[in-house]
């Protein structure tokens, strides 16, 4: 016998299953091509275990998704938190709707849910994990291989949460920017010994007396002198695959390094796997997020999918999801993504007009009527309203209108009443909802600057000249903002597309700012408006998702096998603190001393009390610190500026386009 808790989710899955249907085909036809979408209807508690196991129902045992669950579930009972949907990057892609959410909430949902999986199955970072991706059965694999070794009588439960405790200090350590390549367990590198000469005489066993009359210390001292090619080559980002195929296990009661067990091998590359599986959901976090309010406000506002007594509860819900504070991915990248449109829009109408006899980009903003302009560049009647009683007089041949579906109207079978879009071709809804027409956007024609008009008008390749600005603007394609957007969406990433798109009209028109915290007065002000300054701060916030850049320098330093990781500075000092906690980690992964270069910023109390006085910021002084972890204890060493110079940005160092990408 069926529960009530299933007998209502039933209830549900056949409510939505109506408008699933229909947001889909909405999305198809404003052009976006996402991956199958299986929805599932989840409870309250079931939605927050989602949460905490990132979109999965099945991961490994570990202790960070209790405390992520307990998270969550706070935010909802004491801040107001809601968790409306979950979606997964999977082909088919996976969405849970929490059973509790009103029909307007849940359409809301379906609608931002079609646009990521259009996104996840046609941005090419996502492609880079896999061209086809089978996240739910790789995380249930590794879920179960795990807890397999957790139950395993030999292996110690704790040690193997120590050891991804080990494992996931590093997580976001990878190389982001290339395509995941797995490990084998075997694999091993020919060319590399790792034991040290020292080492070595000590595991042939030879007694020291033997050792002292065979090697003296002049030779010992030699073969530990001697200098050695750097490996890697190249510093290396990716330092869980460096650790998985050359790090070791600090053996404590042999008192030295030895080879990883195979389970630890294999939770390593495991995690190291879903490490590169989630990367590219952080790098593109804005523009998915951005893109995917864009198109749910596309469906539910400009073509009424949310009813008339569904609307103010969608406004609701989205004002909450683009209101929220700190730096909102949501509005953030649902604003670059309008800007985006508008921009290429402006820039096709202009073309047109500056072919126009008598205007020239000079005379520009005195020649043109931008009032006349906008009312040429209306949806006609044709696209801009349905009369299901008229559709006898609509052209079945015109390239707006769906000519199928306009036959099934008229025999009855489609109901354009509810759903006009559906009459309509890509080109058609396109006009329909043309950007420069809508009510906030119909100064931005009119605030095209002189600078964008030189430029347009110098790589103008239409030699074609119109007799009137109506001739003109009826050649105008409606769909090239769409086009553009999609273009966008399929090569970038966040930072990639903040560095290209954030301009000083785009942060003018968006009331961007920079703040910092300021010594003098020991508190935080707005100190710019300038769009670099606002894009550099954006970008210290996307860079490697705003972790410190940490590399792999040397794997055999000091010529001992020990590890030698850099780290790029940007301007922003490491904590020391936490960095002695990740070393304490990662020593347990190689099995040897590791050591951290880095470039801390030091202010001298003199000069901070001058700039209190004057109310100005005092000069950092920049200077180079190696820490080091033997397994036992710290050692900070202070390095010349020239060991350390080539690790310092000469700006920002936004280390996030690999070299094919700027071509």
């Amino acid at each position: 016998m069926k529960s009530a808790d299933d007998i209502r989710m039933e209830r549900e899955a056949e409510r939505l299953a109506e408008p699933v249907q229909a947001a889909n085909d909405l999305a198809r036809k404003l052009g976006l091509e996402p991956y199958d979408v299986n929805y599932w209807i989840v409870d309250y508690d079931e939605m927050n275990e989602l949460i905490a196991y990132g979109g999965f129902q099945q991961r490994y045992p570990h202790w960070r998704w209790g405390m992520t669950y307990d998270r969550q579930q706070k935010q909802g009972q004491f801040l107001g938190g809601k968790a409306f949907e979950i979606v997964n990057n999977d082909n088919p892609a996976h969405a849970f709707l929490q059973v509790s959410n009103s029909l307007a909430d849940q359409k809301a949902v379906v609608t931002h849910v079609e646009a990521h999986s259009d996104f996840f199955a046609n941005n090419e970072w996502f492609g880079m994990f896999a061209d086809d991706p089978d996240a739910a059965a790789m995380l249930s694999r590794h879920a179960e291989n795990i807890a397999d070794y957790m139950q395993d009588p030999e292996i110690e439960r704790a040690e193997v949460e120590r050891w991804i405790d080990h494992v996931l200090c590093l997580e976001d350590n990878i190389d982001q920017h290339q395509s995941y390549e797995p490990i084998a367990r075997d694999e091993d590198d020919p060319d590399i010994d790792f034991a040290d000469v020292s080492d070595q005489l000590e595991d042939l066993e030879i007694s020291e007396e033997v050792q002292r009359e065979v090697f003296d210390e002049e030779w010992l001292q030699a073969q530990e002198d001697e200098e050695t090619s750097m490996f890697p080559e190249q510093p290396q980002a990716d330092i869980i695959g460096f650790l998985r195929k050359h790090g070791m296990q600090y053996d404590g009661d042999a008192g030295k390094a030895v080879e990883m067990d195979d389970w630890q091998k294999d939770v390593l590359e495991m995690l190291r796997a879903e490490a590169y599986y989630f990367a590219p959901q952080k790098m593109t976090k804005i523009m998915n997020e951005g893109w995917a309010s864009y198109w749910e406000s596309v469906m539910m506002a400009d073509e009424n999918f949310a009813g008339d007594d569904e609307f103010i509860t969608y406004a609701d819900h989205m004002s909450r999801v683009l209101g929220s504070g700190g730096m909102n991915p949501y509005s953030l990248g649902l604003e670059l993504w309008e800007y985006v449109e508008n921009t290429e829009n402006r820039r096709h109408v202009t073309e047109k007009l500056l072919c126009v006899e008598g205007i020239t980009w000079r005379n520009f903003h005195d020649t043109v009527d931008f009032r006349a302009v906008l009312d040429l560049l209306e949806p006609d009647d044709l696209v801009a309203s349905v009369d299901p009683d008229s559709l006898a007089d609509v052209p079945a041949d015109d390239p707006r209108v769906d000519a199928d579906t306009l036959g099934a109207a008229r025999e009855g079978e489609v109901d354009l009443e509810k759903y006009p879009w559906k009459l309509f071709t890509y080109e058609g809804l396109a006009e329909r909802h043309y950007s420069l027409v809508k009510a906030a956007n119909r100064g931005y024609l009119s605030r095209i600057s002189m600078e964008e008009l030189e430029r347009i008008s110098r790589y103008m390749f239409d030699t074609s000249r119109y007799g009137s600005v109506k001739e003109a603007l009826a050649d105008v394609e409606y769909t090239v903002g769409w086009d553009r957007m999609r273009e966008i969406r399929e090569s970038h990433n966040d930072v990639t597309f903040v560095d290209e798109f954030l301009t000083q009209e785009f942060v003018d028109e968006n009331n961007y700012f920079t703040y910092e915290y300021m010594h003098s007065s020991g508190d935080y002000r707005a100190t710019s408006t300038d769009y670099e300054d606002v894009k550099k701060k954006l970008m210290l916030q996307l860079t490697n998702f705003g972790k410190p850049t940490i590399v792999v320098a040397d794997g055999n330093y000091r010529n001992r096998n020990e590890l030698l990781l850099e780290h790029r500075y940007n301007g922003v000092a490491l904590d020391v603190e936490q960095a002695k906690d990740i070393l304490e980690r990662v020593f347990e992964l190689w099995g040897r001393p590791v050591a951290l270069r880095t470039i801390e910023k030091t202010y001298d109390e003199h000069d901070l009390e001058v700039a209190r006085r004057r109310d100005r910021e005092p000069e950092p002084e920049e200077s180079g610190l190696e820490i080091r972890y033997d397994g036992m204890e710290f050692e900070e060493i202070d390095l010349q500026w020239a060991e350390v110079e080539h690790l310092a940005a000469t700006d920002v160092d936004y280390d996030t386009k690999p070299e094919e990408w700027l071509a």
